[in-house]
């Protein structure tokens, strides 16, 4: 598997990209609406937020995915088309349609998704005029501008693609994401699109990307808050030529792939945490099963108090024990270890003694590492999230102000 350079959603052969301003954002001179196109046929799949309280976006999708195909997805930033009712969904088939006029398309093979401050009107007029931009934009290096247009709080975009060797021809898979806010699991206010130039059955696309999201835009959490717009889709076109089957080498291959760009998304996603100066990757090894190992995980990364301790570079370790501890896993705290930047930091029932001071300096690198070692079997599972900053505060105090 080889990571492409400056790769992006539109790496994929047979994808273009376009990032426009169209002025959803009031005073804002930067891109908000994007727009992804495959030039042939795809086949399509899609993961939701659980909130009960969901956009409108998340409705069309469903009925547009009904057939398993979709050829374009377009999305706005600055407006998340949420609590906004049938108006709401009127507004969200209508961007839809414009993009399928614009490029040919039945209306039901267009996606749509939106992100940005619940509970207002979308301002139609200068989206629609936003979606005739974008469209004329279209191009294969659009891939860029794409990822900033669906940035909200994200202090950077979020793009990622690899390529890979199967049946001896090359298979691109690549990506864009936002998010820094109201990212928990299931999912984890985040949107991604992902594009492959691979062929696959929209039944096996699904199965991938359910797995492949439990393992990576599902281990990641800023702050436990879901939002109400949460998508991931995937677009699958075959321009490279390759034929996917279930239960194949080549299938697995591909799904490695997939995971990968899955994975080093909620990376950044993590790490563009709001506020956030510090990633925190979480390692929680030798669990029954997979599940606990998360379940574990997910406890010491949503507690906020590991999160302020690890922003002020401090080695409390009894608080990534406490979280531990109540993460409603049955553990043996004998036989459990802890890590902390590669120093141990409890074993064998008690804290382990280590140089606080030195330690307390290793914490102020980007990434910090938390090993944990619960002794009970063979299972793992890694978690992300990212400290707890003043800045964190602020963002969301004047979120609307």
């Amino acid at each position: 598997m080889k990571i492409l350079q400056d790769g992006s959603v539109a790496t994929a052969r047979g994808f273009k990209a376009a990032g426009v301003r169209a002025g959803v954002k009031p005073g804002s001179d930067k891109e908000d609406i994007a727009l992804v196109y495959s030039e042939r046929a795809a086949s399509g799949a899609a993961v939701y937020t659980t909130n009960r309280v969901y956009a409108a976006p998340i409705d069309v999708d469903r009925d547009h995915l009904g057939n398993g195909g979709a050829q374009a997805v377009v999305l706005n930033s600055g407006n998340a088309n949420a609590c906004t009712g049938e108006q709401g969904l009127a507004d969200a088939r209508r961007m839809c349609q414009l993009v399928a006029e614009g490029l040919g398309l039945p209306a039901e093979e267009v996606l749509v998704c939106s992100t940005g401050v619940i509970g207002v009107p979308m301002p139609m007029e200068v989206i629609e005029k936003g979606i005739v931009k974008a469209v004329g934009a279209l191009a294969v290096d659009g891939g860029a501008a794409a990822a900033r247009a669906i940035m909200t709080t994200d202090t950077v975009p979020k793009s990622f693609a690899v390529e890979m060797e199967i049946g001896g021809k090359a298979v691109r898979v690549g990506g864009m994401a936002k998010g820094a806010g109201m990212i928990a699991p299931n999912m984890a206010t985040m949107l991604s699109v992902i594009t492959t130039d691979a062929e696959l059955p929209s039944d096996l696309l699904q199965e991938m990307l359910g797995k492949a999201i439990r393992r990576s835009f599902n281990c990641i959490t800023v702050d436990g808050d879901m939002s109400t717009n949460d998508t991931v889709i995937v677009l699958a076109n075959g321009a490279a030529e390759v034929a996917l089957e279930a239960g194949t080498e080549e299938a697995e291959a591909f799904y490695e792939g997939l995971e990968e760009v899955c994975r080093q998304l909620a990376r950044m996603l993590a790490r563009d945490g709001e506020g956030a100066t510090k990633l925190i990757s979480i390692k929680v090894r030798s669990a029954r099963n997979e599940a606990e190992a998360r379940q574990v995980g997910l406890s010491v990364a949503n507690s906020n108090l590991v999160k302020t301790a690890v922003f002020g570079n401090d080695p409390n370790w009894g608080r990534i024990l406490c979280a531990t501890g109540y993460a409603g896993v049955e553990l043996d705290p004998e036989q459990a270890e802890v890590s902390l930047c590669g120093t141990v930091i409890f074993k064998n029932g008690a804290g382990q003694p280590f140089a606080e001071k030195e330690l307390s300096a290793a914490m102020q690198i980007d990434e910090i590492p938390i090993d944990i070692d619960l002794a009970q079997g063979e299972a793992e599972a890694e978690i992300f999230t990212c400290d707890l900053s003043y800045e964190y505060v602020r963002i969301n105090a004047e979120y609307t102000t």
